[in-house]
């Protein structure tokens, strides 16, 4: 019996008609050139509407955010009026939507920045990862990562103001509202994170500036929407990406207090167990829920009787399920009848199929 997740719940500004959410998942199917989403994007996003909300695939906030071919972008207003086709049509179908925010920092590569520029990044540190670029065949072709160059301090506030003006079109798109990507290894994880993370400056060293620009986002973020339209992402202990930090607990507790202090919409956990790292440990979850009395999201390997069952506990408020909302565009239906679930086949992860993408763990 399912109690809590087919029951509504107020997200921010957002009422939930449940809480089975959608989690963000990258698929890789915009126009290229021009980053823009397409209609199939329009039908996918509707099909699951169901969704108490949906989580976008992840959306560059700038050209130099960039890191994969076949992902959109939020900066410009071409791509404004082409969301626009995606979030008419969830809304058509009674669904709500947030767009996530994202800067890949180094999981990029130069042929997808601009001028064929180094990635950046908080430290000139090179990532043992792979991304995504287009062949000359105009195929999606797995590449490693290029070395990134260090972010100078005086590039920051511009970069800052990138996602104000990223959040600015999102609202013009007709979003619901959106979500700081501060996770899985790319640029405002790599940030607090103490291995990539080797600056001197105001930014570098000790938790309070390793965290300073994420939330100097969120406060621009904040300001250019308000606090209810706003959630975050975080992936504490999370390895996606070449993603260390030995300061992971101590680290997600002083941002949750931070988050509280802010009001914001939701606390998103993309928990590691999904990439292949140990599951989030309960007394690290009862820590987390001390500091933020807040909405918080889990999102890992869950099925829907212990969704329910950490919902229940207070730990967690909604779950993001990603792998199982690909297979299932009707989730939310299928947990309610109890029926059996289709199985995800690998050939539709990722733009026009798996091959190649090997390297992926399962989303």
């Amino acid at each position: 019996m399912l109690d809590k997740l087919l029951t509504p719940l107020q997200i921010g500004a957002v009422t939930a008609n449940n809480r089975v959410l959608m989690a963000p998942l990258t698929r890789l199917r915009n126009t290229d050139p021009g980053d823009l989403p397409t209609p199939l994007m329009a039908e996918y996003y509707a099909q699951r509407a169901s969704a108490g909300l949906i989580v976008s695939e992840a959306t560059h906030i700038s050209p130099q955010g960039k890191g994969y071919a076949g992902a959109p972008g939020i900066y410009n207003d071409a791509q404004v009026h082409a969301w626009k086709d995606v979030t008419d049509a969830v809304h058509q179908a009674g669904g709500k939507i947030a767009l996530q925010l994202w800067h890949v920092g180094r999981i990029s590569h130069t042929s997808l920045q601009p001028g064929g520029a180094a990635p950046v990044a908080p430290s000139a540190i090179q990532a043992d990862s792979n991304t995504t670029i287009r062949n000359a065949a105009g195929q999606l072709e797995r590449v490693p990562t290029s070395l990134p160059r260090a972010l100078e301090t005086a590039e920051l506030p511009a970069l800052v103001e990138d996602y104000a003006q990223a959040t600015e079109r999102a609202r013009a798109a007709g979003f619901d509202m959106v979500e700081i990507h501060a996770a899985n290894g790319y640029l405002l994880n790599q940030f607090l994170a103490t291995e990539s993370n080797q600056r001197s400056d105001a930014y570098g060293g000790s938790i309070e500036n390793r965290a300073r620009l994420v939330l100097e986002v969120l406060d621009a973020v904040i300001a250019s929407w308000d606090a209810k339209h706003v959630g975050i992402r975080i992936s504490p202990h999370g390895l996606f990406n070449d993603t260390q930090d030995s300061e992971a607990d101590s680290m997600a507790y002083y941002l949750a207090e931070a988050f509280a202090k802010r009001g914001i919409a939701y606390l998103h956990l993309s928990e590691p167990d999904w990439g292949g790292a140990p599951e989030l440990s309960e007394a690290f979850r009862k820590g987390l829920r001390e500091r933020f009395p807040g909405v918080i999201i889990g999102s890992g390997g869950y099925q829907a009787d212990d969704a329910d069952q950490l919902i229940q506990s207070g730990l967690i408020d909604a779950v993001a399920f990603g792998r199982s909302f690909i297979a299932n565009p009707d989730l939310p239906a299928r947990f309610q009848a109890g029926a059996t679930l289709n199985p995800l086949r690998a050939e539709t992860l990722y733009g026009g199929g798996a091959e190649g993408y090997t390297d992926y763990p399962a989303l």
